[in-house]
């Protein structure tokens, strides 16, 4: 299910979204990125690659460490897993911030925000002993190269600097309403029809 395999482009110069969420637009009406809000870890000249945060599916944290046999010192059947995109969606990944900790296979997105994709975090959570603030998904968000540029120009996404409250405090089925209210815009009243000026 983790997959120390996961390989990123690290190189930052040409990143532009990195850090950032994009919300899509109410023309992403189908499967599992409609009414989305994704993070994006990676960002640069090969592509992109992020979690959709506020997607749950119906298994829990608890059923995860169940399929690996891990054994929790507490109950984890109320904390949800997302779907985090349509790539890779039997890997998991866990975006956690503000841990000292380091893990097997890790990709530091911020100084306060990581993703690992590693089974060591799991059992450390499992345990208490992992980052306090984690969210876990299965699957990713990718783009090719030029791909969510070209997304971006067909106004699928809108697009800002990502918030990690709005991660790892925010209820999921709140995350995408609560960053649209950043922008001041309630996603409620965007038409379908949007086009461009």
């Amino acid at each position: 299910m983790m997959s120390g395999r996961f390989s990123v482009n690290t190189a930052r110069s040409s990143d532009c979204l990195r850090d950032h969420f994009l919300l899509a637009m109410p023309t992403l009406s189908e499967g599992i990125f409609s009414q989305s809000i994704t993070y994006i870890c990676e960002h640069g000249e090969s592509g992109a690659m992020g979690i959709v945060i506020n997607q749950p599916l119906e298994l829990s944290v608890a059923e995860i460490f169940e399929h690996l046999a891990i054994k929790p010192c507490r109950d984890f059947a109320d904390l949800p897993v997302m779907a985090g995109g349509p790539v890779q969606i039997d890997h998991g990944f866990v975006l956690h911030r503000n841990c000292a900790s380091s893990w097997e296979s890790s990709l530091k997105v911020t100084p306060e925000i990581t993703l690992t994709t590693s089974c060591d975090i799991l059992r450390a959570i499992a345990n208490d002993n992992g980052p306090t603030d984690h969210l876990i998904a299965l699957g990713y968000a990718g783009w090719a190269a030029g791909q969510l540029e070209q997304e971006l120009a067909d106004n699928s996404w809108l697009t800002l600097p990502a918030d990690s409250d709005i991660i790892f405090n925010t209820a999921p089925h709140r995350r995408l309403g609560a960053a649209a209210a950043l922008l001041g815009i309630d996603m409620n009243l965007i038409s379908a029809a949007a086009g461009h000026a």
